[in-house]
């Protein structure tokens, strides 16, 4: 454990954003999975709002985003 009162403090936050990273990762992962199973224009549409938050958030890799919003495009059901 740090003894410089900066440190702990760094620790401290460094913690609480590395477990909002994870439930933000988990719930794009979760919504993702349904509209896998079952493809919807409105699901596509919530995926694609996540990844797009999750980028602005640097949650992942902006190119990542693009890749599987562009990847999950394909499945959308014609209209």
């Amino acid at each position: 454990m740090a003894n410089i009162k900066s440190s702990k403090k760094r620790i401290k936050v460094a913690e609480t954003k590395r477990l909002q990273n994870k439930a933000q990762k988990s719930e794009l992962s979760t919504y993702t999975k349904k509209f896998k199973a079952a493809p919807t224009a409105e699901g596509y549409n919530r995926v694609v709002s996540l990844l797009d938050k999750a980028a602005q958030d640097n949650v992942i890799h902006a190119n990542k985003a693009a890749r599987h919003k562009s990847k999950l495009a394909k499945l959308v059901p014609a209209a």
